[in-house]
């Protein structure tokens, strides 16, 4: 989900090929790592763009595909995508019918939700960055794609997730956001350490009671006190709303992603509850005034930079809600489980260099945890990068062609006209295998020396690694604080064991996490 939340720039240390006039739209909350940007803030930096056919101009050829006959299209291929295929499956089999990673196709959720489903889809890596390039495409109430959620779900506004670049509001909220981790920066590295350090302990007595540890609801719990600690100040068990937040959050969550879930029910019970129909927002009424109680109290600071920025402190409350418990907490919770995995099966050879490079490093440092020490972990943060290569959080973007365009893929080029809806699969364009060698595999040290080069083609942040949030784009104004707290939770894990072992399993959300073993650090 694009995930809110600005922090420091994490690139890496080399510079772009591509080098902007202008500085960047962004303040700097610690010292910069390397940026290729400067450091002046607020002023749009344009995106990686797709360039115009030079010499070896490709063809332009029709867009293959169809959207079927009205309502029985997109109905048809509703049930291809959730049922009778499945989402990998669904886009594997146009590719293959078509020859082509662009054609057309319907996207859920369709009738009676959406009133328009169709849509020109992507699927490699050239053609995807066209969905980053404002100036190109619209992402105005795209979020969600191709139906956007009552806002009765988020009192009655447009959040900033909603909003594209050129609505004045989008500016002001993306600013306030920025503010708040500027705000509590020096609070995150520690607080992280305190909250998934109970995890932690929390998971080794459930292995010594139990013999196994469920990943999801205590990690899930871990999150929301981390991120209420580091960036509010406030202890959720010290407050009414208790050790309720994770539920809540997640039920109001499924009130806006039911169109586009698979909660395991009977295919036409399922249809008929989630697919055709929005779910009623009263029903979770109560759970949201909780959670908006919870945020109201506790950022009283950041409520007055919102009045300085001309945002009413209602309004901006709603932000900061969404933007904590739907993006990053949302975030945390499907990326935190997917790189745990990826780690846990990968096996203990890497465990065992993780352990050493972390452990190393923090030695090296004073025994801290830092973001300078984090800098001389190479393999940790090649691991991050891969899972999110992997496992992006958002894998699924959305925009509106604002004029006609040439969209080229590896082998061609198509037209696209204006009003047009762009989807693009990221799954896919980051597995493409003309960018990475061995795409499906999940490949360590792929982001190691050289391989840094290939990190303008990580696309989870809704827009290439390499470049900056501003306020001018739709990058996630979050992007290096889910980089940052990804590493930290590697750190965190491998500063206390050598090794461990799960279990993988399936759940509504995707996939489940049982840890079976924990092996203490010995060394």
């Amino acid at each position: 989900m694009a995930y809110s939340l600005a922090f420091p720039s994490l690139q890496p240390k080399f510079q772009s090929p591509r080098r902007s006039s202008k500085p960047s739209a962004r303040r700097g909350i610690f010292p910069p790592i390397a940026s290729s940007l400067s450091e002046n803030p607020y002023v749009q930096v344009p995106p990686e763009t797709i360039e115009s056919p030079g010499p070896k101009e490709l063809p332009i050829l029709k867009i293959p595909g169809s959207y079927g006959v009205p309502f029985i299209g997109p109905l048809k291929d509703r049930l291809d995508y959730f049922y009778n295929e499945g989402r990998e499956e669904f886009f594997k089999s146009r590719v293959q019918k078509y020859r082509s990673t662009v054609f057309r196709a319907n996207m859920p959720p369709g009738p009676f939700i959406a009133s328009d489903p169709r849509v020109v889809v992507l699927l490699d890596g050239k053609s995807f960055p066209v969905l980053f390039d404002v100036t190109k495409v619209t992402k105005k109430n795209l979020f969600t794609g191709t139906y956007m959620p009552s806002t009765e779900l988020t009192g009655g506004y447009r959040v900033l997730s909603y909003l594209d670049p050129s609505e004045t509001r989008h500016d002001k909220l993306k600013r306030l956001i920025f503010f708040l981790l500027e705000f509590r920066r020096d609070h995150v590295i520690p607080e992280f350490h305190s909250s998934y350090t109970e995890l932690f302990n929390g998971f080794e007595q459930e292995l010594a009671t139990k013999g196994k540890a469920t990943f999801g609801d205590a990690s899930d719990q871990a999150a929301f006190n981390f991120l209420s600690r580091a960036l509010y100040g406030t202890n959720p068990a010290d407050t009414k709303l208790g050790i309720d937040g994770p539920k809540l959050i997640l039920k109001w969550i499924l009130f806006q992603l039911s169109p586009l879930l698979t909660l395991g029910l009977p295919k036409y019970l399922e249809e008929f509850l989630i697919h055709t129909f929005p779910l009623p927002p009263f029903l979770v009424k109560s759970d949201y005034r909780r959670l908006y109680d919870f945020f109201y109290e506790s950022s009283g600071p950041v409520l007055d930079e919102a009045e300085r920025l001309g945002i009413s402190r209602d309004e901006a409350c709603h932000n900061l809600l969404f933007a904590t418990c739907f993006n990053t907490f949302g975030g945390m919770k499907f990326f935190f489980t997917n790189m745990i995995k990826l780690i846990g099966r990968t096996g203990s050879e890497l465990h065992t260099q993780l352990a050493q490079e972390i452990r190393s490093a923090i030695k090296s440092n004073g025994g801290r945890v830092t973001m300078a020490a984090m800098e001389q972990m190479p393999l940790m943060k090649s691991v991050v990068y891969e899972s999110l290569r992997i496992e992006p959080p958002v894998p699924l973007q959305y925009g509106r062609a604002k004029r006609d365009l040439i969209i080229e893929s590896h082998e061609a080029a198509f037209r696209v006209k204006e009003g047009e809806m762009i989807f693009g699969y990221q799954p896919f364009a980051t597995k493409d295998p003309k960018i990475f060698d061995r795409p499906e595999e999940f490949v360590p040290d792929r982001f190691v020396g050289e391989g840094e080069k290939l990190l303008k083609h990580v696309l989870w942040s809704n827009g290439p690694e390499t470049e900056t949030p501003t306020v001018g784009n739709k990058q996630c104004a979050g992007k290096d604080f889910v980089v940052l707290v990804s590493r930290l939770l590697v750190v965190e894990l491998f500063r206390r064991y050598d090794s461990f072992e799960i279990e993988i399993g399936t759940s509504a959300l995707g996939v489940s996490v049982n840890l079976t073993s924990l092996k203490r650090s010995s060394f």
